[in-house]
């Protein structure tokens, strides 16, 4: 995903987009728990994605920090 070239302003533009995303997944979750019971077997792919979002930010945002951002 990421390259040597990547500048800082790349990537905190891949972290903008990664956050929404993100943001989108946790309200998702949130609306399927609202609705319960149904779509409780949504639950599990929803929340892997929001797992994987989340931690592929944190990744990205620590990266970010690391080159002065």
């Amino acid at each position: 995903m990421e390259t040597a070239t990547e500048s800082l302003d790349e990537l905190k533009a891949q972290a903008k987009k990664l956050s929404a995303r993100a943001m989108n997944l946790k309200m998702e979750l949130h609306d399927l728990s609202e609705e319960l019971p149904i779509g409780w077997e949504k639950i599990p792919d929803v929340a892997k994605r929001a797992y994987e979002s989340f931690d592929a930010l944190t990744a990205l945002r620590a990266r970010i920090a690391a080159m002065g951002g």
